[in-house]
């Protein structure tokens, strides 16, 4: 069985000088390995298969009997490392929260810690009769929430 550790050290030295960083990587029990890269402006395919012959020369098949797939990470995939997040700052996206809601807004800001987005809400100033629509920050850990996508409807 594949190292799941000493392949994602690979991959992540492989990767350094490219543009491209890696984003996910998992070994299934009888060692399919599915590879998901990403670039601030696009992956291109030939990144792709420049990897998976880079991953085919280090890691010997004839030793670990493995299928390899290396792909990048399509537009409604989740966010799942922070990279991802500096990459769609100003773009919309839509946040499922641990409890449950659903959210569609622009993402303002992130950092190690969590996320900002800006939210179109009703609000209802003191003294006013009727509320107005104004934008609202909402802070989110990382942990806060069940899935970030970008949000192609919004």
């Amino acid at each position: 069985m594949i190292d799941i550790d000493k392949l994602r050290d690979f991959i992540n030295g492989n990767l350094a000088d490219s543009g491209n960083y890696l984003v996910d990587v998992k070994v299934s029990g009888d060692n399919n390995i599915v590879v998901e890269i990403d670039n601030d402006e696009a992956v291109d395919i030939d990144d792709c298969v420049r990897l998976t012959r880079a991953i085919e020369e280090a890691f010997d098949r004839d030793v670990e009997d493995y299928e390899l797939e290396v792909g990048s990470c399509g537009l409604t995939a989740p966010f799942k490392v922070e990279r991802q997040y500096h990459k769609n700052i100003g773009n919309p996206i839509e946040v499922l929260t641990a409890d449950g809601r659903k959210l569609h807004g622009v993402l303002s800001s992130a950092d190690a810690d969590g996320f900002t987005m800006k939210i179109e809400e009703k609000v209802k100033a003191e003294g006013e009769k009727r509320p107005h629509i104004e934008e609202v920050e909402h802070r989110f850990s990382y942990g806060d929430v069940k899935r970030v996508v970008y949000d192609m409807q919004f």
